[in-house]
């Protein structure tokens, strides 16, 4: 009984620390991992985005593919960056970092007729 209580706390405790470190507080889509970024990062209120948009599927975002290229219906990268599986270039059907985020949130833009989808829209100069 005392291992179940253990358990429960542990489990519980990284709950949280998922949830503290998750993207809750995401303001902006940052472009620090460009050498040269032309325009500001894209702004990209995480929370308000997904209630306004009424998305509450993390892996529409969030998605991996295993080595045949396949989209996994169970596996999210919630926990990672989208520069640990995008690099700076192409590598083969991974597409680059860019070009993965104009496709995924300008596409589904596209898709649902809704939401920004000029460059001056998302990348907001202060």
């Amino acid at each position: 009984m005392q291992r179940i209580a253990i358990g429960m706390v542990v489990l519980l405790f990284a709950v949280l620390v998922v949830y503290a470190f998750g993207q809750q507080d995401m303001q902006v889509v940052e472009n620090y991992y460009f050498p040269n970024p032309q325009r500001p990062s894209a702004v990209f209120e995480h929370d308000a985005h997904n209630e306004k948009a009424e998305l509450w599927d993390c892996m529409i975002c969030h998605h991996v593919y295993d080595e045949q290229g396949i989209k996994s219906d169970w596996e999210s990268s919630e926990d990672q960056a989208c520069a640990d599986c995008h690099g700076l270039a192409d590598q083969g059907p991974i597409p680059g970092l860019r070009r993965a985020f104009h496709e995924n949130c300008k596409g589904c833009h596209l898709t649902m007729q809704q939401g920004p989808i000029t460059c001056a829209e998302c990348h907001v100069k202060p």
